[in-house]
């Protein structure tokens, strides 16, 4: 635990880092403190994800959707920059393993509130919430150790 708490708080490779670095993850918010920002900005996302989702079925909703929608999964991303620093979460996001479902989460994330507020296409920013959750799955799920394998077994044994 102690290690977890020491990379989360970026002490574990500080001698690694550049000074630049440092100055843009420097935080001195306590590990405590980091942790209850997180949880709070996550959650403050996902209601309002919700809330932007139970907001397209009203009668000119669609605007207001479009609006809590992204800021709501805008929000629940960066909630992790509470943990490792946005310098750190912005370059783990754009890793190898992480590209593709990075890319299909942001396109889709920006092109369902496009389509809503814009197009007033609610149809197709339904489609494009679903595939933005599924790829935001993929990326998180990217994180916990052999996580992804263990879904595509998962899903192999159980179309086999």
């Amino acid at each position: 635990m102690d290690k977890l708490r020491r990379v989360l708080s970026g002490q574990e490779d500080n001698e690694e880092r550049g000074l630049t670095d440092q100055v843009l993850d420097a935080s001195s918010l306590s590990y405590s403190t980091r942790l209850k920002w997180f949880v709070i900005c996550f959650a403050a996302g996902i209601l309002c994800s919700i809330l932007g989702s139970a907001l397209l079925f009203l009668p000119n909703g669609i605007k207001l959707f479009a609006v809590f929608y992204t800021i709501g999964n805008i929000a629940a991303l960066s909630s992790t920059c509470f943990l490792m620093g946005p310098l750190r979460q912005l370059k783990r996001m754009f890793e190898p393993t992480r590209l593709i479902a990075t890319i299909v989460m942001l396109v889709s994330l920006f092109t369902a509130g496009w389509l809503a507020g814009w197009w007033g296409k609610k149809g197709l920013a339904i489609i494009f919430c679903v595939l933005q959750f599924l790829a935001m799955t993929w990326y998180s799920i990217s994180y916990i150790p052999f996580a992804r394998d263990a879904v595509i077994k998962c899903f192999t044994t159980c179309l086999n």
